[in-house]
C-alpha cells in the first residue's frame, strides 16, 4: 500500500509509534498520533518534532477516530483483538504494526530472529557475524531500534538482522525475511495470548510468507520448534546440542560443525565461544547457521564467536564488591530465561525474582533451580506467588522486599564473600519500570553506590 496522501492513525506512541510516525511523514502521509493516555502523560516536548506535520489524538474515542482513517499502524503494545480495532478491519481500513511499515520501504533483506528466549543476545551476535562476513548490516527491531526509523538508511543489498517478537509478528501481512529463526518456544505472554496454541501462532507468522528460496532456522532440540518442520514452505536448517544433523550447526566432539549439501564444515570449538552458558552455546549455533544460509566464511564465524561479549542486560557482569559479584539479568522476563541463568551461575547465588504478573507461575523454575541458588529476594506484583511457590517447591530461605531498591540491598546483605547477587526476575518490569532496560540500569546504579 502507498500511503502518500492517506489518512493514517498510529496507536500507540512509543518508540515503535514516533518511528512509524516520522516515517510516514517523510512519504507524505496524512498522519493522526493517537494513544489512549493523555498528552500530559508523556514526558514535556516528547512530540515537539511533530507539531504541525501531524495531527494530535491523545485520549481521543478511537473508534471514531478509526472509522475516519485508511489506515492504522499499531505499536507492538498494542492488542490487535481491541474493539476499536477490529471494527476498523470490519470497515475495511489497512491494519498493520511497524514491522510491515517498515519492511515496506526497504529492499534491503531481512533475516528475522524470533523465539520465547535468546533473541537479543542472538540477534546482536548475528548482526556482528553478518558485519564480519562483509554485509553492510542493521540491527534492529525488538532489539530496541524500531525498523520504521532506520528503513530510509537502507539500500538494495545491506542485510536487515531484526529480532521480531510475537506481539510484532501479530501484525504482518506481506512481511518476508529471506531467513527467518525461531530459537524456542516455552511459557510467556498468556495475558495476551491466553493460552499455548495462540502464543505459537503468532511466532510462526515469521515464516508464513517465505518462499522455497527462503530459509527457516530451528532448534531441533526444542519439542515445539522441532514440530514445526513443514508447515512452512521455505528451506528448514536445523541448529542443536544434542543431536548429530544432517543438515543444520549442531556439536561434535567439542566442535561446532554445519552440516551442508557440499559436506560438513567445522566452524570453531565450542569452547571458544566467548559468552558464557550453555543458552549461549545454542545462541551461537542458531547465528551460526543463520550466517552459513548466506554463505559467510567460517573463519568470520568464528572470529566473531571468540570475541563477542554479550548484551546489556543479559547475565551482565556489573561489578564484585566485598568478594560478590553482582549480575544484571534484568531481560529474564519469563521462566525460561531464568532458568538459563540460573543455570549459568557457578558460585552461591542470591536471585531477586519477581514483577509484573503475566500469570505464569514459579514453582518448576524453582524446583529446577540446582545447588548454587541459595536465597530469594521477592519483590514486586508477583512477590506472594513466589513466596507460596517457594514453599511447594521446599525451597528456602524467601525474603520479601517492598520495594527495588530494597530487594537489591537485602541481597547484598545475604550475600557472603564468594557468593552472586542476580538480578533475574522471570517476569516483565511494568508493575514498577517503564521497562526492562530501566529495570536494569537501575540496579546497576543501585549496586555502583555500593
Amino acid at each position: 500500500m502507498d500511503f502518500k496522501g492517506k489518512k493514517v492513525m498510529v496507536v500507540g506512541m512509543a518508540k515503535s509509534g514516533i518511528a512509524s510516525a516520522g516515517l510516514l511523514i517523510a512519504h507524505g502521509a496524512d498522519v493522526t498520533l493517537y494513544d489512549a493516555k493523555p498528552l500530559e502523560n508523556f514526558e514535556p516536548g516528547a512530540f515537539d518534532a511533530f507539531e504541525g506535520k501531524a495531527a494530535f489524538a491523545f485520549g481521543a474515542d478511537a473508534d471514531a477516530l478509526a472509522q475516519q482513517m485508511d489506515a492504522l499502524v499499531l505499536s507492538p503494545g498494542v492488542p490487535p483483538a481491541l474493539p476499536f480495532i477490529q471494527n476498523a478491519v470490519r470497515a475495511g481500513k489497512k491494519v498493520i504494526g511497524e514491522i510491515e511499515l517498515g519492511a515496506l520501504y526497504t529492499q534491503a533483506e531481512f533475516v528475522a530472529i524470533s523465539g520465547t528466549n535468546g533473541k537479543t543476545t542472538t540477534t546482536a551476535l548475528t548482526g556482528e557475524v553478518f558485519k564480519n562476513g562483509g554485509y553492510t548490516t542493521h540491527v534492529l527491531g525488538n532489539i530496541g531500534i524500531p525498523i520504521a526509523g532506520e528503513v530510509d538508511k537502507t539500500r538494495k543489498g545491506d542485510v536487515i538482522v531484526a529480532e521480531t517478537a510475537a506481539l510484532q509478528l501479530e501484525t504482518i501481512d506481506t512481511f518476508r525475511p529471506r531467513v527467518s529463526a525461531i530459537l524456542n518456544i516455552t511459557e510467556d505472554h498468556l495475558d495476551r495470548y491466553g493460552n499455548m496454541e495462540n502464543y505459537i501462532a503468532a511466532k510462526e507468522r515469521v515464516f508464513e510468507n517465505q518462499d522455497e528460496e527462503d530459509f527457516c532456522v530451528l532448534n531441533y532440540d526444542n519439542d515445539v520448534t522441532r514440530g514445526m518442520a513443514g508447515r512452512q514452505k521455505s528451506q528448514v536448517i536445523w541448529f542443536s546440542r544434542q543431536v548429530r544433523l544432517e543438515r543444520g550447526v549442531y556439536l561434535e566432539d567439542g566442535n561446532i560443525v554445519s552440516a551442508e549439501p557440499e559436506g560438513r564444515i567445522t566452524i570453531c570449538r565450542a569452547d571458544e565461544v566467548k559468552i558464557p552458558g550453555t543458552h549461549n552455546l545454542e545462541n551461537a549455533l542458531a547465528a551460526a547457521a543463520m550466517a552459513r544460509c548466506y554463505g559467510i566464511s567460517a573463519q568470520a564465524i568464528r572470529e566473531t564467536l571468540m570475541t563477542f561479549a554479550g548484551v546489556e542486560h543479559r547475565i551482565e557482569f556489573v561489578r564484585e564488591v566485598n568478594g560478590v559479584r553482582y549480575i544484571n539479568d534484568s531481560k529474564g522476563t519469563n521462566a525460561d530465561a531464568t532458568e538459563k541463568a540460573a543455570a549459568a551461575m557457578t558460585r552461591p547465588t542470591v536471585i531477586i525474582l519477581g514483577g509484573y504478573d503475566k500469570k505464569s507461575g514459579f514453582e518448576e523454575l524453582i524446583r529446577g533451580f540446582g545447588p548454587h541458588i541459595r536465597a530469594i529476594v521477592a519483590l514486586g506484583d508477583t512477590r506472594q506467588r513466589v513466596v507460596d511457590d517457594a514453599a511447594k517447591a521446599g525451597f528456602a530461605p524467601v525474603h520479601i522486599a517492598d520495594s527495588f531498591d530494597n530487594a537489591v540491598v537485602r541481597a547484598r546483605e545475604i550475600a557472603q564473600p564468594g557468593w552472586n547477587v542476580l538480578l533475574s526476575p522471570a517476569c516483565a518490569s511494568y508493575d514498577m519500570f517503564k521497562d526492562f532496560e530501566q529495570r536494569g540500569r537501575a540496579f546497576k546504579r543501585l549496586v555502583g553506590r555500593f
